[in-house]
């Protein structure tokens, strides 16, 4: 897929979006901007007090347009208070999906989505809470083609699949009252003369925080709204650099987040394609908090890295990142399903020799444990997380379980107690590959960055767990390991070590992502390839 980009306009006349085209090639050519669309409330109306206030600075005024009987209306006011009516359906409906699967990345859930289409069976992503896989609902769109897919794949043994419904009698709807008169619309339009939006939702604890660009409130997925912020890349990292990395670390530490940011950004513009916009606001995408807290250090440094992203074979890498690797970062194999990234491969998280990986691999328990020893003379020395150790009571661990097990219908859920929990197999980096819970009722294999989804102690996948006695019995497990995150591509309080060793940009980036480039963004690059019918998956 190459880009088509959009040149730098105001913002309420971007032509916002990404339009990808697959196979199409032009002559690379740098741009300045380009637009893309941000959910930065998600779930607006999933409760029925839910409001959101928007308001247009001093001295200025928002335009507010939406359709009234197919035909195009506009507002004008100074604040905009949207609400929400529960409005009753004249007959009670049933929703009803089939869901394939639920994972805690979209990562796998991608990969797994690709592995239904080389069945020949269409799917989407959606998050509803979880990242799940389900079959497409405009294909298989009534119950009886959603049951006999069901019956189609129990015939061939997979249980995993399964039908949730839910009956609906009610619907929220966005409301609000302008000059005494009170409107009820799904689809509204929100922007304003100086392009900046003040954009405060009431339950939380950021009220008034501004958004460059404009907004949209639209349906999801998920029969609630999104608030949709139509803004240009350059801006919207202001947004993001400061939040994701802080305003303090030296400045070459503060240029390759800001090339991180803006090419993970156009790379997963496809994350949210079921609810019709492209990026979140939370840390399932980037950390994105509009204009608050955007400072002179972070907008220099996007400023001096305008239009730059990072590329391996042309294409866009997933430009990953995580707090802290625990003084080894993880190959994308080791955390997510998916065809392995060459670029993504476990570096040792120093600049000395700390260890040699080719002779004493972390995939043996034993040299594993002795690396998570290991406390000096690494870039994270020092550092919050980059060790820890967790001591958890069985209470807590068999209560998390079972929540985990309700959450996806496991038939193991009604188990008494946990009698012990496992590591099968680590990567060569040292991250678990598979993990077995053993319970009373039957044992639950897991795969991956799963046990985090299970358990909230872990930081990382990078960790042993030991049984935790008490006069011969088990009183809990005592998880201990290293890292915060999925420790894949730049380590952040890495990279401060190596911004403070004088390290370029380009020279940090090198190291955290090997083989790859930085060039400007122009209209031959990839922004991602879909690789479903390649034998490259790794599992």
């Amino acid at each position: 897929m190459a880009l088509t980009f959009i040149p730098r306009k105001p913002l309420t006349q971007i032509v916002l979006g990404l339009t990808c085209f697959i196979g199409l090639t032009t002559p690379a050519k740098a741009q300045q901007d380009v637009g893309i669309q941000v959910g930065i409330v998600q779930r607006f109306g999933d409760r029925t007090q839910d409001t959101l206030i928007l308001k247009a600075n001093p001295n200025d005024r928002l335009t507010i347009r939406f359709d009234t009987n197919g035909k195009p209306q506009t507002l004008s006011a100074q604040e905009l208070k949207l609400e929400i009516a529960m409005q009753p359906l004249p007959q009670p409906i049933t929703e009803e999906r089939v869901v394939f699967s639920t994972h805690r990345s979209f990562e796998s859930a991608e990969d797994q989505a690709q592995e239904w289409r080389k069945q020949g069976i269409e799917v989407e992503i959606a998050q509803p809470e979880r990242w799940q896989v389900w079959a497409k609902r405009d294909v298989y769109n009534t119950p009886l083609v959603r049951r006999l897919l069901l019956q189609s794949l129990q015939a061939k043994g997979i249980q995993t699949a399964r039908i949730e419904n839910r009956t609906i009698k009610e619907v929220p709807r966005p409301t609000w009252v302008i000059n005494g008169f009170r409107y009820t619309r799904d689809v509204i339009d929100i922007s304003s003369g100086s392009n900046v939006i003040q954009v405060d939702r009431e339950k939380d604890n950021n009220p008034n925080r501004p958004f460059g660009g404009a907004l949209r409130i639209q349906p999801n997925a998920y029969g609630n709204f999104t608030l949709v912020n139509f803004v240009g890349i350059e801006t919207y990292l202001r947004g993001v650099v400061p939040h994701e990395i802080g305003t303090w670390a030296p400045q070459p530490v503060l240029e390759a987040q800001a090339v991180l940011a803006r090419t993970y950004a156009l790379r997963n513009v496809r994350r949210f394609t079921i609810d019709n916009y492209q990026l979140c606001a939370t840390t399932q995408c980037q950390v994105y908090r509009g204009l608050d807290g955007a400072a002179a250090s972070t907008d220099k440094a996007i400023a001096a890295t305008r239009g730059l992203v990072l590329t391996y074979q042309n294409e866009l890498v997933d430009a990953v990142y995580s707090s802290t690797s625990g003084g080894v970062t993880s190959s994308f194999s080791d955390i997510w399903h998916g065809w392995e990234r060459p670029y993504l491969r476990a570096v040792v998280d120093s600049v000395n020799p700390m260890w040699d990986m080719q002779n004493r691999s972390l995939a043996d328990e034993r040299n594993f444990r002795e690396f998570i020893k290991q406390k000096k003379g690494f870039n994270e020395d020092g550092t919050p997380m980059f060790r820890w150790r967790y001591e958890v009571p069985m209470t807590q661990l068999n209560q998390e379980l079972r929540d985990y097990l309700t959450a996806i219908r496991h038939p193991l859920v009604n188990f008494k107690t946990i009698q012990n929990i496992k590591v099968i197999a680590r990567s060569n980096g040292g991250r678990i590959l598979k993990s077995a819970i053993i319970t009373d009722a039957g044992t639950i294999e897991l795969e991956k960055d799963d046990i985090q989804t299970v358990f909230e102690a872990p930081a990382s996948t990078l960790f042993h767990v030991d049984a935790w006695m008490d006069k011969n019995k088990v009183k809990g497990f005592i998880f201990t390991g290293g890292g915060f995150g999925h420790g894949v591509g730049l380590s952040q309080f890495g990279s401060y070590n190596l911004g403070r060793l004088g390290w370029s940009s380009d020279r940090i980036l090198s190291f955290y992502f090997p083989d790859t480039q930085l060039q400007p963004i122009n209209n031959s690059i990839t922004i991602w390839r879909d690789r479903s019918n390649e034998q490259t998956s790794s599992r």
